[in-house]
């Protein structure tokens, strides 16, 4: 199980970029709808927004059609539901790289690059993409860990199987402020990605190198899921009776 463990702490390190470095973003843009002014950490509803409706279309929807397809009565597989959550961090990595090169586009273009707290005239809600996928993918990512976990772990390991599962939300934090450490020596003070003033840095690099790194990571996790074998088929295989009931997550 720790192959699959250690490949889904990537799908957090990139949450943990987008509820820090894409409320950066939205401090810098045009957050006023009508009179009022959308606070920068407001943002984070939409992962909500796109929690709530990821899950009711991958029930009503996705399910019966994957049920025909994979003949699976459950639709996807805990393996399954987190590599379509990986994918989906890749989407919000690409998404974030290209709207920052925007931002930085109108910022350029009217002037504002060192003016940091200047009100770049571009809508907020550009940023909305990056959040779904991250949300949509979360729906996918932390049901499938956990459906994985409890289901496949040894009998009177369930809570330090829930324990694992929440491990990798910290070493994905952990993972996010290692990545910028070595981003900052790296890219050194005349030309860094993550400046103070974001209109004089390169983030949308650094969220091509996330991307890459998602791709990477979303890579080995097939091999891993290829190579994984579920523990009712294995103990099936071997002519043992699963006694316990799985526990399966919707």
């Amino acid at each position: 199980m720790l192959p699959i463990w250690a490949t889904t702490i990537m799908f957090w390190t990139v949450y943990a970029q987008v509820v820090t470095f894409s409320v950066s973003q939205a401090t810098t843009m045009d957050r006023h709808m009508g009179s009022f002014q959308i606070p920068p950490a407001s943002l984070t509803v939409f992962f909500v927004g796109s929690i709530l409706l990821t899950v009711p279309v991958y029930d009503q929807a996705i399910v019966p059609v994957a049920r025909k397809l994979l003949n699976n009565p459950q639709g996807f597989t805990p393996c399954q539901r987190i590599g379509v959550g990986l994918v989906f961090s890749i989407f919000a990595m690409i998404a974030a790289a290209l709207t920052e090169i925007k931002r930085l586009s109108v910022a350029r273009s009217h002037g504002l690059t060192d003016n940091q707290t200047a009100e770049i005239p571009l809508s907020v809600f550009w940023l909305v993409p990056q959040f779904f996928f991250v949300g949509s993918g979360e729906a996918f990512t932390y049901i499938g860990q956990l459906d994985f976990f409890l289901r496949e772990c040894p009998r009177g390991m369930k809570t330090m199987s829930t324990g694992l599962f929440l491990s990798t939300l910290s070493l994905g934090f952990f993972v996010s402020s290692l990545l910028v450490t070595i981003v900052h020596k790296v890219t050194g003070d005349k030309k860094p990605w993550l400046a103070d003033n974001l209109n004089q840095g390169k983030l949308y690099d650094f969220y091509w190198l996330l991307a890459i790194l998602c791709a990477f990571n979303f890579v080995f996790y097939l091999v891993c899921a290829k190579w994984y074998v579920y523990k009712d088929k294995r103990l099936a295989d071997a002519g043992i009776q699963l006694e316990e009931v799985d526990v399966v997550c919707h």
